[in-house]
């Protein structure tokens, strides 16, 4: 079984918790604080390929979003195995993504598609929060359902970009084609 499948329970348990916060409460105070949490934990659910598993462990935000600094601040005494956190704001306009996570909040997310195929193969875990953007180039959306906050799942862009998901992950999301 390969050691991202061998997920410690209670970090499951602790992502099943954060996923089932209202979403009208998380949007009062906690919603980026909420978000930024579950991005962490991502890094728990998905495998990268091993040249993506020395240096930084980059996560790129692109768009304005509060999202930023929330992701900063939690992340900031965080690693990824021995690899420091890093995380930094990326124009729209990037010619490229030197990333494992890109965040593209709502304000970027008309430049989803053009970033999608830019990095085509690249072994980048693209994040949305708008509405219908796992359909188009997303690996994983936010989105409120029932007041609650759900992750939309594109297993299927997740493999063609060289990454592994955890079935723990999966289990816990909404599963789009």
């Amino acid at each position: 079984m390969p050691p991202f499948n061998r997920i410690v329970p209670i970090t499951a348990i602790v992502l099943i918790q954060l996923l089932v916060i209202p979403a009208s409460r998380a949007q009062q105070v906690t919603n980026y604080a909420v978000e930024a949490n579950i991005i962490y934990h991502f890094t728990r659910y998905i495998n990268w390929p091993a040249n993506k598993k020395s240096g930084d462990f980059i996560i790129g935000i692109v768009g304005d979003t509060p999202l930023y600094d929330e992701l900063k601040n939690f992340t900031s005494t965080k690693t990824v195995g021995s690899q420091r956190i890093v995380v930094r704001k990326l124009p729209v306009t990037a010619t490229s993504f030197n990333c494992q996570i890109l965040f593209i909040s709502e304000d970027g997310s008309g430049s989803l598609k053009k970033i999608a195929t830019e990095t085509t193969g690249d072994p980048i875990l693209i994040v949305t929060e708008a509405d219908g953007l796992a359909h188009k180039g997303a690996c994983i959306n936010f989105v409120v359902v029932d007041d609650h906050l759900k992750l939309e799942i594109n297993k299927s862009t997740i493999e063609r970009r060289d990454l592994d998901i955890a079935s723990e992950l999966l289990q816990l999301g909404i599963p789009v084609k």
